[in-house]
């Protein structure tokens, strides 16, 4: 099955909420190789005017990936994962992510284009605190826009 052109344009509900925690700031910069004491010790990222600890700039990945998952997933889109390979990344970050956040994504898919007999499926994940009631909208915080390929037959 071929991705289906008609999806852009699509924006998904928001992604359950993301709490973002300490461990796994620590996780993830350990991951990458990241020394700087910002990612794992409160009292070095208070001193740069922090309330807590700061996560590396790419670990907005994974509350954008968490929603992804609902393109893929969607049998509307006609993805094969099988036949999916990470074309491209870009953050643009509004602010810091850090520890104790509570985040909220929400995907947009912005193309879908043919080259080469494979389809290319960008999306832009806009990630923001979580909604405070009755005010409404909450903080932005990153935006992530993803090429995927899919690799055709």
């Amino acid at each position: 099955m071929a991705v289906n052109p008609d999806i852009v344009g699509r924006v998904y509900p928001p992604a359950a909420v993301y709490e973002v925690g300490r461990e796994k700031i620590r996780e993830f910069a350990e991951a990458i190789g990241s020394q700087d004491p910002v990612h794992t010790d409160p009292e070095a990222a208070r001193a740069l005017g922090h309330r807590d600890v700061i996560a590396t700039p790419t670990f907005a990945v994974i509350v954008a990936q968490r929603a992804e998952a609902q393109v893929i997933n969607d049998p509307e889109a006609g993805i094969d994962f099988s036949r999916v390979v990470h074309g491209e990344e870009r953050f643009t970050h509004h602010r810091p992510i850090v520890a104790g956040d509570r985040l909220v994504a929400t995907l947009h898919v912005d193309a879908v284009k043919a080259v080469g007999g494979h389809a290319m499926v960008t999306t832009r994940v806009e990630i923001g605190t979580e909604p405070v009631a009755p005010a409404g909208a909450g903080e932005p915080v990153s935006t992530v826009v993803s090429t995927l390929v899919v690799r055709g037959e």
